[in-house]
This record gives C-alpha cells, structure tokens and sequence, in this order.
C-alpha cells in the first residue's frame, strides 16, 4: 500500500514538474518573441524575427518529416501558413482548434503566399472534436445550413469578411460625419414617441415578480427605437450639424429581403439650409466616402463577395464613384 502511494506521489509530482517546466518555457518564449495578428505577419513587416501568433487552425496536413498548419485569426481573410517539423504534430491539433504559435517568420517559398512561420513550439490552447464540429475542411456551407449556428457561423469566410466589412464601414461613417463638422447625438433605444408613425413598434414592458402587470415602467408606454429623428430635430435647435447612427427597430411582419425587424441606421439633420442640395451633397459625399473606404480597406473581403455573391457587381460600384449622382424632383 505504502508503495503504490509512493509510486502515485512520484508520477504526480513528475507531471506536476513536466507541466511546470512546459509552462515556464511558453513564458520564456512568449517574453522573448513579438505578438502577432495574422495580418500583421502577413504583410511582412517582421521577417526574420521570432514572433507569436495565436488563432485558429484552418487546415492541418502533417507529413513525413514536416506539418503543415493554415491559422486564421479573425483579422484578415488569409490565413498564415506554419511550418514545422513533424515532431509538433499533436493528435489535439485539428480543424477548428485554438492555437498560440512561435516562430521565425521568413518568406515563403511558395509564390501565391509572401510569408510563413517557421514553427519553433506549437501550443494546443482549446481543443476542437472535429467529428463534432459543425465545420469541414474545404466544404463551402450554404447560408441556410449556417443560419442556425450563430455562434460558430463567424469562422467561416463569408460572415467573418461580412462582420470586417461592416466594422470598416461604421468607422467611416463616423470619420465622415467628424470630418465634415457633425455633433454625433446617442438617441435613446427605448422611447414613448413613434416618430410620426415611421413603422410599427416594438413594445418594451418590465418583467419580474415585482411588476404588476399593464403597469408601465416609465409611467407611459414604451417602444423600441424607430427613429432618432425627432430626438434630432430637437437638438438641432442648438447644434447646427447632428447625426445618430445606431440600431432601430421595426415590428413589421415581412419576411422579404428588403424588411429588418433590427437595423442600424443613419440619421443626420443640417440647421440654416438654403436647399435641398445642401442635404443631397450630404448623403452623396457619405455614401461615396464610405464605399471609398470599404474598397481601401477590405479589399479582398469585397472581393470574395463579388466573386462568389454578386459577379460583376464591382464594375458597377466602380462606375457609380466616377459618375455624378442624378437628382430629381418629386413630380418627376
């Protein structure tokens, strides 16, 4: 009995000390080497250093004598190759698994990818039960099989490039407006006003034991937003230049494409106009700058959607920006 315990103590105490020994050398590494985004690394601006990359693996080929890894992190459509020897092939490390990677970056031999990292140490952060996943290797999934899967559905190429796109967006909105001297006003969500009658509402009502029913938390009924207009309206009593951009919402029983029960919109209000013009070149100017910015910087993210959703949409998004936008009246 003594020496079974014993034998237990020791091996703990020799996994304890194994683990200790991995742990310290990960910090040493992680001290002595540059944290990396994947696009970051990807524009080469690093060569020859020894960085640290973490993210989650795209594609695992182990060979012979090598492994190969594709790591995505979010920030950038491709992916960055790892290269290592095939004693870092781990049975953890599969499709859908988190990673931390260090390395040397260096160029890739390969001409369709500027750099690699050459892997020094492959650490298995969060595991991933590939057989379980949702996910496969190279298999392109329809929008319906991933509507369902909203927690996982950002890992795929067509949502993550769509959530990039749209963050690359809001930034522009809002350098415009600044740009152009707007006082950016937070309309609130919840509100008792239906703005003129734009949409039909939400209702918003407390919920716990300690609310009577049809009673009302602000003493009036209470919606969700469907517009900042009036809120808008009020403040360009004092401010010459606003606009609010923020979600709204419309209880609109439609199920077409050109219906959202939850949007964000755009509002904007200009005090001491002589013309209309004076709000068309507004909306113009934002809507050319914004699309200016979107194709600046998400180029390969706006690529994958005119190759694979809408082809031969960018000749006509390319044509719209060298063209004045044409105004009519209302009569006409």
């Amino acid at each position: 009995m003594f020496q079974t315990v014993t034998k237990t103590l020791l091996v703990s105490s020799s996994s304890l000390v194994n683990r200790s020994i991995c742990q310290s050398l990960r910090h040493y590494c992680n001290q002595s080497s540059t944290k990396l985004r994947v696009s970051e690394a990807l524009t080469g601006a690093e060569l020859g250093k020894n960085v640290r990359v973490q993210g989650w693996v795209r594609s695992v080929r182990p060979q012979k004598k090598n492994l190969f890894l594709h790591v995505n992190d979010g920030s950038s459509l491709q992916s960055l190759q790892v290269v290592g020897g095939a004693e870092l092939n781990d049975p953890l490390l599969t499709f859908g698994s988190a990673v931390e990677v260090t390395g040397t970056l260096r160029k890739s031999p390969h001409p369709q990818q500027p750099v690699e990292l050459g892997a020094d140490q492959i650490h298995v952060v969060g595991e991933c039960n590939s057989v379980d996943f949702p996910f496969k290797i190279k298999e392109r999934h329809s929008l319906e099989y991933l509507r369902p899967l909203p927690h996982l559905r950002c890992r795929t190429n067509v949502f993550s490039s769509l959530l990039r796109v749209r963050s690359e967006a809001t930034t522009a909105v809002h350098s415009y407006f600044k740009s152009n001297g707007f006082l950016q006003i937070h309309t609130p969500t919840i509100t008792s006003n239906d703005c003129e009658g734009a949409g039909e509402l939400f209702q918003v009502e407390p919920s716990g034991p300690d609310f009577e029913e049809e009673v009302n938390f602000f003493s009036v009924p209470a919606f969700l937003t469907v517009s900042g207009q009036l809120h808008l309206e009020v403040m360009s009593g004092s401010f010459s230049r606003v606009y609010t951009f923020g979600p709204t919402f419309r209880a609109e029983n439609s199920q077409s494409r050109r219906h959202l029960a939850e949007f964000f919109m755009v509002e904007a209000e200009i005090s001491f106009t002589q013309s209309l013009e004076d709000l068309t070149k507004v909306m113009e100017g934002m809507f050319r700058s914004t699309t200016e910015h979107v194709l600046a910087h998400c180029a390969d993210d706006v690529g994958l959607f005119h190759k694979h959703v809408t082809p031969g949409h960018r000749d006509r998004v390319d044509a719209m920006l060298k063209q004045s936008f044409p105004v009519i009246t209302y009569s006409e």
